[in-house]
């Protein structure tokens, strides 16, 4: 029998594969055998007598647990099984942790040593509450952003949500003891960096040469980030290619919205935030790459993923609050769905690839949709509401210079934006003079002012 995830072969003993004990009690459990070589054949031990009595003594003073040490025969050679069961508590060997992983023993540091010790007691990163933050300093756009959400998903009725923000969050398990969870911030605080550096979404427009032309940080709350990044995205960082059958004008992008969306919230909810390292959106002619940490649960792979698959978020309180706005589904159906939108588009399915704890899902454009991009910088903005007033205004002073005659219900459903939105924008463009309306509302029309 080879060496396995579960089965160790050693000629003879030494006290450092003490550690492999600790892998194995860290692990899913195993067997080492002493007096055997790699390829499992018995050379024997001559020392049986004595290790029988000081390797349990060993693991049970260095470790704390108790494996079952026997002694077995083969061809008239005596050698020892040392049977070690899996712990359901971190084990530890002089303040080490080990992990068995395949056929390999690995010393867990950083954010995998945190990462295990928090599967191992059912604690979680989102979990951990802040002293500093009070529910008063929450904010008031994110939970205004949430209860429109849930209202319109219609996973929450209006009862549950006129309530108290603290009661809010209290029923959305984001609190402890009164204290707001890690969780909380990231969702509802205009500057979750205080939790961790790299909490926030970076998106970027690539040319020829991998060459960065413009991009985007969102540093907002997580919510407020969620309402502003995929308009932000249609608006400012890609083209539609304008078709007209029977004088309808038809606008089609190179990149299905409702499977960008899907993946994006995706990333934003499942995402890894201990490791500090922000969401990255990368925008190219060709591709749309977005990345996240990820870690997986326990025997899942990048193939788990693309079948179907229980629900089993990362951060399962974000995830939450992101359910009840409608955001992501809850029964594992998202990479589904943005498989679905992909071939309703007619574009080539998502490929998801895991490189360490990072995993990136890679769009590809539909080559038809593809338009020639222009080649002037797009302004820049450190704020994500500039950089989406900037994107909304330059879209809708595109729609009204090709049919002047568009009314603001048309121009709403062909940005795929609320009513509201396009309204408040062209409220804007006509106190500074950019446009005006000549004539009513029937026969009129909007004049552009350069």
């Amino acid at each position: 029998m080879a060496e396995s995830q579960n089965i160790e072969y050693k000629e003879s003993w030494r006290d450092e594969y003490l550690k492999w004990v600790c892998g194995f009690a860290n692990a899913y459990g195993g067997r080492i055998y002493i007096g055997v070589r790699d390829d499992g054949t018995v050379v024997g031990v001559s020392d049986s007598k004595r290790l029988l009595e000081d390797i349990p003594n060993k693991i049970r003073d260095t470790m704390g647990i108790v494996a079952d040490v026997d002694l077995q025969e083969r061809d008239g050679k005596k050698y020892i099984e040392i049977h070690v069961s899996p712990s359901s508590y971190p084990v530890s060997y002089h303040g080490e942790y080990h992990y068995r992983s395949g056929s390999t023993k690995q010393q867990l540091t950083g954010i995998a040593l945190s990462e295990f010790i928090m599967r191992k007691t059912g604690a979680r990163w989102e979990d951990v509450t802040v002293d500093n933050i009070t529910v008063d300093d929450l904010d008031g756009e994110s939970f205004k952003i949430f209860r429109r959400e849930a209202l319109r998903s219609k996973r929450m009725t209006r009862a549950e949500l006129d309530i108290p923000n603290a009661e809010l969050l209290s029923k959305l398990h984001l609190m402890v003891d009164g204290k707001l969870k890690r969780s909380a911030v990231l969702l509802f605080y205009d500057d979750p960096a205080v939790v961790q550096n790299g909490s926030h979404v970076q998106i970027g427009k690539f040319g020829p040469g991998g060459v960065l032309e413009y991009q985007d940080i969102l540093e907002g709350s997580l919510l407020t980030t969620a309402d502003k990044v995929i308009d932000l995205i249609y608006l400012k960082y890609l083209k539609a290619k304008v078709s007209f059958e029977h004088d309808r004008r038809t606008e089609t992008y190179p990149f299905a919205r409702e499977a960008i969306r899907e993946a994006v919230y995706n990333a934003i909810a499942h995402n890894c935030y201990m490791f500090g390292v922000p969401i990255q959106i990368r925008i190219e002619d060709e591709a749309m790459i977005i990345s996240n940490r990820c870690i997986l649960p326990e025997g899942w792979t990048v193939d788990t993923l693309m079948e179907p698959h229980d629900s089993v978020p990362y951060n399962p309180d974000i995830a939450n609050v992101f359910y009840r706005a409608g955001y992501i589904e809850r029964w594992g159906r998202g990479i589904e769905t943005i498989c679905d939108a992909c071939r309703e588009l007619g574009t080539e399915l998502p490929v998801y690839e895991l490189r360490g704890n990072g995993l990136r899902v890679r769009f590809t454009a539909l080559q038809s949709a593809l338009v020639e991009q222009g080649k002037e910088p797009m302004p820049q903005s450190d704020k994500q509401d500039g950089a989406l007033d900037d994107a909304l205004a330059r879209k809708i002073l595109e729609v009204l210079t090709e049919d002047p005659r568009i009314s603001q219900i048309s121009l709403s459903e062909k940005l795929s934006l609320a009513r509201r939105s396009v309204q408040r924008k062209m409220d804007e463009l006509k106190n500074v003079g950019r446009i005006e309306r000549i004539g009513g509302k029937r026969y009129g029309y909007w004049k552009i002012h350069r």
